[in-house]
């Protein structure tokens, strides 16, 4: 079987990860996978050990047509079984179009949990064989929208949980590598700085933290659009002695196990790559009840469940960890075994493989 993968993406987040594991564990399967992806990205270096070939091309976006017919030419060129869309941004209409036109199966993956317009889900998913949806919160989206359940399987996003395990961090490097003193307790958000991540209301419920636990740190780790007006926010309400910018780090394995609790109160979220990199380090998370964040948060085992927005939930649910150390002790130890169980590596390759033989099979009976 021979697959291409096409991401669109240039950082090396979460979706992008995931697209490496999955053509690493491919490869091992005997797959040849080929990656198609932006002149300069990141996911292009991650994934040149394990891609058959990585092919760099431009892609400008939805507006971009070009990118439909350079796609066809990369399609015409590999002659794969199977495209396989992993991102928006363009690629997820112009790869559809040319694999169509080609004659090739289509799987589009989708990572996100908002809506879209029913007459545009009435195109747009029809170009798919298949829909391989990251959560079950994203697949009911994708069926209260109308599209047949027989069209769309959830295959759960994975965590590399030999990378990302606990007892990896140095407790001495981290409190000197982010200027902590004894006493200090980490509370951290790793997340792109973008308007539904909710930044603003984990300081929003920060003042009614630090009055209980004033040796409370938290630390933003992520870049993005919303970074400076969140510079400005922290300045404003002089909580620049309890906040810290921590950037993009490509080091998380290090850092995670080192964390007392990862704050994620999204407003929308998919799943959460971040999530299940935090849980599997054993660490208790704080996360808003939407999209797929309660298939890895599970209340009053693995950490605590919000509303999203709701500032008083987060602070209440914050400060019943801070309070606890043996709480997030045996909430992490349960987060670990949760992961291990549901989210693992095999098992994410093993079901995007199983939507390729299954798509290609039907498509073999008609």
């Amino acid at each position: 079987m021979k697959v291409l993968h096409i991401e669109s993406g240039r950082h090396l987040y979460g979706g992008a990860l995931q697209v490496v594991m999955l053509i690493d564990g491919l490869t091992r399967r005997g797959v040849e996978c080929h990656l198609a992806c932006p002149i300069g990205s990141a996911i292009a270096d991650a994934a040149r050990p394990h891609a058959a070939a990585v092919h760099e091309t431009v892609m400008r976006g939805d507006v971009d047509v070009a990118t439909f017919f350079r796609l066809r030419q990369l399609i015409r060129k590999i002659r794969p079984d199977v495209v396989h869309l992993h991102s928006r941004f363009g690629t997820d209409i112009w790869g559809a179009l040319a694999a169509r036109v080609e004659g090739v199966a289509v799987v589009h993956s989708r990572r996100v949990d908002n809506t879209e317009p029913v007459f545009w889900v009435g195109l747009k998913y029809r170009l798919y064989d298949k829909v391989v949806a990251i959560s079950n919160g994203i697949r009911e989206v994708l069926l209260g929208e109308g599209l047949p359940p027989a069209q769309v399987v959830c295959v759960h996003s994975a965590v590399d949980t030999q990378t990302y395990r606990p007892g990896r961090g140095d407790m001495a490097w981290f409190c000197q590598e982010f200027g902590l003193q004894d006493g200090d307790v980490t509370v951290a958000m790793v997340a792109q700085f973008i308007v539904r991540k909710g930044h603003r209301t984990l300081l929003d419920a920060l003042p009614a933290v630090l009055a209980k636990h004033p040796q409370t740190r938290v630390l933003f780790f992520g870049q993005g659009p919303q970074e400076e007006a969140m510079r400005q926010l922290v300045q404003e309400r002089q909580l620049g002695t309890s906040v810290q910018f921590a950037g993009f780090r490509q080091d998380m394995a290090r850092v995670l196990p080192c964390l007392d609790v990862v704050a994620h109160p999204a407003m929308t979220e998919g799943l959460g790559v971040a999530l299940l990199q935090a849980a599997a380090c054993g660490v208790p998370i704080v996360a808003s009840r939407t999209g797929g964040i309660p298939e890895i948060v599970q209340p009053g085992e693995t950490g605590e469940l919000v509303e999203p927005g709701n500032v008083a939930q987060l602070t209440s649910a914050l400060l019943r960890l801070l309070d606890d150390e043996a709480l997030r002790q045996r909430y992490g130890v349960r987060a670990r075994e949760w992961i291990e169980a549901g989210f693992s590596a095999p098992s994410m390759v093993a079901g995007n493989h199983a939507v390729y033989e299954e798509v290609l099979a039907a498509r073999a009976r008609r």
